[in-house]
Order: structure tokens, then sequence, then C-alpha cells
């Protein structure tokens, strides 16, 4: 007999038929009411049960955790809380959940408690709501890209570049790691290891990207990146995914035309598809809000939130006009600032994207012409010659959330600025190449897959939005 879903049976079109099902046992009340779950939806399919027709000791193994399949008739329900139930005749036990060792009992846990317990969160309804949007957010990304003209490009995990700079990244190697060969400087013998090179584990699929772009026209990338930052935040993880679109013939207007149209798309589609899980984590947050001061508490509900940015305009701000607002703002002046801004060129900080969002435009913004020296190597110069056709987009609670750019497509302009850098060209002798073989405008940009998942679903820490964090000293799952 074919088994069905939670979701499936919800729904009521089944009535009367005999059905199987097949899920976790969320409560069994008095030796005869199972709420059974399989991870569909967000509600229970309630199973009842004549306990006169069991044997005592198959009902002693039913409790929170234990995996049934259950075979019985679905009916309209006769109680509160539900519109159908199943009268069952049969019961498998699949699997036991010792009650004394079960965690995930029927109680408030706290998302710290559950952290520890990675493997078995997404069995809560907080962590089953919030993976279930983040595969319908998966989804809508790839399904937009498609129905875009792009092709999905896979960029390599193992790379020999560090393509933000920054240097902090994982080293990949099959050295000795107590005793490397060393060359005559006492340093690493690189040439002996697997690849015969320094190599890490990626921090951006952009560089590769560019070079499928200048042949395929538009192209994107959505995979893990990694970055080896000593950082214990509520918003940094060593691993977490990256979409990175990249298109041949668009300028900085056009990308950011892209990024907000994109944006809007997985939005919409989320609101659209995730109706039910949006509702239970927006009361979620409303009732954690209640426990926060009334000055830190969010203006809009988090469904609110996502229409707002679904249906409006993004505010377009050059990084001067930006500065400008921020040197002579309140907090500013009042020095609330943890990072004073005093003048132009100052790299800004969460603290002051959030105040330009949440604050003064009260709206999305996207921040563009940004000075070239707080931003990397590839970014096309202006005519000023000190700034670049970079594009970062902020988001309320959230701060930047997207960060691209133009690509300086002159080689030597490029070549100029890999000097002023100490980047040599032999390391980058390939990216240099696209530069000399019908190098045109191009565009892209990057956005970290957990930081929207994070504003989707109203979540304050994201390492509650991926399945098994990486954090410093935390690689338990």
């Amino acid at each position: 007999m074919k088994s069905y879903s939670v979701k499936e049976l919800l729904k009521g079109n089944l009535l009367l038929q005999e059905v199987t099902i097949n899920g976790w046992v969320k409560t069994f009340r008095s030796n005869r009411f199972i709420a059974l779950n399989d991870g569909s939806t967000l509600g229970n399919i309630q199973c009842v049960v004549d306990f006169e027709n069991f044997e005592e000791n198959l009902l002693k193994r039913i409790n929170t955790g234990a995996a049934l399949k259950v075979v019985g008739t679905l009916v309209e329900s006769q109680g509160r809380g539900q519109n159908v139930e199943i009268q069952v005749k049969e019961i498998l036990v699949h699997g036991e959940a010792d009650p004394e060792v079960y965690p995930i009992q029927p109680k408030k846990h706290s998302l710290e408690f559950l952290r520890e317990k990675a493997h078995l969160r997404v069995r809560t309804n907080t962590f089953a709501a919030v993976m279930r949007v983040r595969s319908a957010l998966s989804f809508a990304i790839h399904q937009y890209f498609r129905e875009n003209g792009f092709y999905y490009f896979h960029a390599p995990i193992i790379t020999g570049s560090d393509a933000e700079g920054a240097g902090e990244m994982f080293r990949v190697t099959t050295l000795d790691d107590k005793s490397p060969k060393l060359t005559d400087d006492g340093g690493v013998d690189y040439k002996e290891d697997f690849f015969g090179k320094e190599t890490n584990l990626t921090v951006s699929g952009q560089l590769e990207a560019e070079a499928y772009a200048m042949a395929l026209g538009k192209v994107y990338t959505f995979g893990p990146t990694f970055r080896a930052e000593n950082s214990n935040t509520s918003r940094h993880l060593a691993e977490f995914w990256m979409i990175e679109p990249e298109m041949a013939f668009f300028d900085l207007d056009a990308n950011m035309d892209l990024a907000e149209d994109f944006i809007k798309g997985v939005i919409s589609y989320v609101l659209e598809h995730c109706e039910e899980d949006l509702q239970f984590l927006e009361k979620r947050l409303l009732d954690e809000e209640k426990t926060k001061p009334q000055a830190e508490r969010s203006e809009m509900a988090l469904i609110e939130k996502l229409k707002f940015v679904a249906e409006n305009s993004f505010k377009r701000v050059s990084y001067t006009e930006a500065i400008d607002i921020l040197r002579n703002s309140k907090p500013n002046k009042k020095k609330k600032f943890q990072y004073p801004i005093d003048e132009w060129g100052a790299d800004l900080q969460s603290e002051h994207e959030r105040f330009l969002v949440e604050k003064h435009f009260k709206c999305p913004v996207i921040l563009f012409d940004y000075p070239a020296k707080i931003k990397a190597f590839y970014m096309r110069l202006n005519e000023d010659g000190k700034t670049v056709r970079a594009m970062d987009i902020l988001f309320p609670g959230i701060g930047e959330i997207v960060g691209g750019s133009q690509r300086e497509e002159r080689l030597d302009v490029l070549k100029e600025k890999m000097a002023a850098l100490n980047i040599p060209e032999e390391e980058l002798w390939w990216y240099l190449d696209l530069r000399k073989f019908g190098s045109a405008v191009h565009s892209g940009f990057g956005l970290g897959f957990e930081r929207l998942v994070l504003f989707a679903t109203g979540m304050g820490n994201i390492r509650d939005v991926i399945p098994f964090p990486r954090t410093p000293q935390n690689a338990e799952f």
C-alpha cells in the first residue's frame, strides 16, 4: 500500500480511505492519541489508538521520538485542534526512543542546548521550519537563474588563489605534518605536496566564474566556501554557502538591477510557498521579542518585513553620500558608534550599515562607488582614480547581505592594481589572460546564503540556519 505524507493527509482529500503513514512520534497521550510527524509539514497527524486492540508491550514501545508505521482509516476528527485523524488498525515500530535518554522531549529547549544536539535539533518545530525555508530558498535560487538565462557553474573547492586577498584560508595538504620537507630558506617545500604548490579551500568561486562568464555569457555558482577567520560572532561561519553570479556585458547599474530583482524574486517565492512555516517563525520571533527592551524590538513582523523587501525599491546611495550621512548622524556626534566615522575612506561596520537601513532610510540600501583602498583588486577603477565600481546591498537586522562590483576588464589597469598590492602576476596568469583575449565589461556579486536564510526566517544566530555549523573550536558533527 502507498505511504502518504502528513502534508497530503492533512488536506483531507482521502476521507474514509485506508491510508499508511510513516513518521516520528511527537507525543503519545493517554495510551490513545499519537501525534505523528514526518517532516513534510509543521502540523502533526493525530492517530487514535483503541488500546484494547493492541498488546500492552507494543504500546510501551511508543514514546516521543520513536519511528512508526501506522495503517488506518482517515476520518473527520472529533476533537479540537485537527480536522482529520487516523483510526489506527495496525502499528509497526520501526525504531524505539528511550524516554530516559532521548533529549528532544516535548518541552521548550534553548537554542544553545539544541546546537549541542545538532543531529537531532531538526526534529523540533523551529529547526524543521527553518530547514524547509532553507530548502525552498535553494530551489528558488536555481529556478530564478534558470528562468533568466544563466548556466550553473561548479567552481573548484580546492584553489591556489585567494580571491579576496584576506589570507584567512584553510590549507589543503598531504605533507607530513610533523616533518615536512623544507626549502633551502627553511620554508615548507610545497613542490613535494599533492598538487605541487600551496593550495587552500576556496573563499570564493568568483575568479573561476569570470572565466566561464566570458564564454557562456551568464553563469552562477552556488556552493560551499570557507573562511579561517577566528570569529565567534552570531554572523560568522567557517564553512558557508555562497551564490555568485557573473555576467558578461553587464556594467554596475545592470549588476545592481539584477541583484535587487534576484533578492525580490527568491523572497517572493518563499512568501508564496512557505506560508505555514513563516507564520510559525513569525510567532516565535514575536514571543522572543517580548523579552527584549522596547528599543531593541523590530518595527516590523517577519512576514511584513519580507513583503516590504519584495515589494519596494531599494534605495541607491553612493559611499560618499553615506559617509556624509553617518558623519552628521546623532549616534556619531554623541559617540554612540563603536567605530566613529571621522573621514572619507572609513571601512563601514555593521553598526553603520544597519543605521543607514533601519534608522535613516528605513528600507534596503545599495551603496556603490567605494574607496579603492578598502575593496578587492579586481574591482573596476573609476575615472576619479580613488573609487571603484563596487556595490553592497544592506538589509535590516543583517547589514551587508550582498557584495559585488563591475570587474576590471582593462589589462593595464589590473596589472597596476596587482603590482600595488604585491599580487604576483604568475599566480593569476590565467585571470590576466581573460583581459588579453576578448575582454569586455562584466560584473557579478556574491550573496552569503546563510545570511539570506537568517533574514527570511528571523533567526538571530547564523549557526541556527545551517544544518551543522562549523565555527572556531567546533566541528563536532
